[in-house]
């Protein structure tokens, strides 16, 4: 699965840097800019999924870069960062279309906290009955089909195939399948994740269309060709 990409603007170099260094001990891709000019130039170049803005900032405060940014997308996440705690600055933040507003000084924990939770709200659903290549998927039923052959997944089967469905063309890290599908990233657990997809493969043989590929110590991605 790709990296959520954040965009940390806020002028205070050395805490940028540090929370920028645990954000991606985290595994998040994190870019930085220094103030909110820079943050405009960085945002149209990389569209990043989360945005982290401070407010009293050079060039362009964290207000105006958020009001540009919220002109040409809607749906990018925008976190105020601010030591500005009084309530017409909260209220002003959420008039721009801010997603939360984190008073400074706060422990990164609680911020990571905060981005886990809103992007697993995020994570995208599928209808019980789906077309994948030229094989249909029930994950009601745990079954898929092809050529009006039937075979039957197993739970464990059916929760990692669905979740590879949820991000075709995307890797999927083994340590994401691990906790979602095992609750923990156990050897033991690595071990049977593999078994798992020799199965689920195994299953998926008939259809030309599509493949499970495996990406060395990172993960796996599902694959739709055009036939």
């Amino acid at each position: 699965m790709e990296k959520i990409r954040i965009l940390l603007v806020d002028d205070d170099r050395q805490n940028s840097e540090f929370l920028r260094k645990f954000l991606e001990v985290e595994g998040y891709e994190v870019s930085y800019a220094e103030n909110g000019g820079k943050g405009w130039e960085t945002f149209s170049a990389i569209r990043p999924d989360l945005v982290l803005l401070d407010v009293n900032m050079p060039v362009m405060n964290g207000f105006e870069l958020a009001q540009l940014i919220r002109e040409q997308d809607r749906d990018v996440l925008i976190f105020f960062l601010t030591d500005r705690t009084e309530k017409a600055d909260r209220l002003k933040g959420f008039d721009l279309k801010g997603n939360d507003y984190i008073p400074k000084p706060f422990y990164p924990e609680e911020l990571i906290a905060k981005i886990k939770e809103r992007f697993e709200h995020r994570q995208p659903t599928l209808p019980s009955r789906i077309t994948i290549g030229q094989t249909i998927f029930d994950s009601n039923l745990s079954t898929i089909e092809y050529a009006g052959t039937v075979q039957h997944l197993s739970a464990r089967q059916s929760e990692i195939f669905t979740i590879l469905a949820q991000h075709i063309g995307q890797t999927v890290e083994r340590s994401y399948l691990l906790e979602h599908v095992w609750g923990n990233d156990s050897y033991a657990n690595s071990l049977a994740l593999n078994v798992q997809i020799t199965y689920i493969r195994k299953m998926l043989d008939p259809d030309t269309s599509i493949s499970i590929v495996s990406l060395k110590k990172r993960g796996y991605r599902l694959e739709v060709i055009e036939v």
